[in-house]
């Protein structure tokens, strides 16, 4: 039996950038933050623009840009301006996500099936410019189907209502979640998608959807800059890193 390859760890930043802002200085700073994570094991660096800008900047993404060895994945949302920010750094990755001013953090999915003409035109720039594009989506076929058709080279499926189900002791429907991601996984990857995952995952809840084979990533942050409190950044990460490792095997 063949070896499954590695799965990639994304650490988000974001929320260094969130403590950050809550004083209006410059600690803690993000990009030290992901030039630890680099050194801890992570194989990209995920960080969302937000069209408020209340934890990542404008600063932040351009020094990102100019001082990573490992990838970037530029998170935005399907406006002109944050299309513009990314064809001018050209990021190894864009992943398209849903933005609503009044949530919280990122809510559900990209609704794909619903506006495919425009996130299609929208996309093709970005591809062009080599950036590799992703879509964060619901575990959801018509989505899944969406997504390939508009020509993104990888979906990321939101494992929020999982994680959420977990932590509130909701079992059955935890684990009806963990199936459909399962499922939606080996979908993806049937269509020839590069399938992803990530929202909410914690060291109690990462290892069932890392053992899933068709997966090639997950992109983790808020939590681990949570633990970050108590551990530190980097054995926070390297404790991540251990049991997606572990669930491979």
């Amino acid at each position: 039996m063949s070896e499954q390859p590695k799965l990639r760890l994304g650490v988000n930043i974001d929320h260094v950038a969130t403590v950050r802002n809550a004083r209006g200085g410059a600690y803690p700073d993000p990009l030290r933050a992901a030039k630890l994570a680099e050194e801890a094991g992570a194989d990209g660096i995920t960080a969302h623009l937000r069209e408020d800008r209340r934890h990542i900047s404008d600063a932040d993404i351009e020094a990102l840009a100019e001082a990573l060895t490992v990838p970037l994945n530029f998170e935005m949302a399907a406006t002109d301006e944050m299309q513009a920010i990314a064809l001018r750094h050209k990021p190894h990755a864009v992943c398209i996500v849903p933005e609503k001013r009044e949530e919280r953090t990122t809510e559900g999915g990209l609704e794909v099936a619903r506006d495919e003409n425009r996130l299609a035109h929208f996309i093709a720039p970005l591809r062009e410019a080599g950036c590799r594009v992703s879509i964060f989506i619901a575990a959801d076929r018509a989505q899944i189907e969406a997504a390939h058709r508009i020509g993104a080279e990888v979906i990321e499926l939101h494992t929020g209502a999982y994680c959420d189900a977990h932590a509130e002791g909701r079992f059955a429907e935890r684990d009806a979640e963990l199936e459909r991601l399962r499922e939606m996984a080996s979908f993806g990857h049937s269509l020839g998608l590069e399938v992803h995952a990530g929202h909410g995952l914690t060291y109690e809840t990462v290892q069932p959807v890392a053992a899933f084979p068709e997966l090639r990533e997950l992109n983790i942050g808020h939590f681990l800059v949570g633990e970050a409190i108590f551990l530190g950044l980097q054995p926070a990460i390297a404790e991540m890193r251990r049991l997606m490792d572990e669930a491979r095997t």
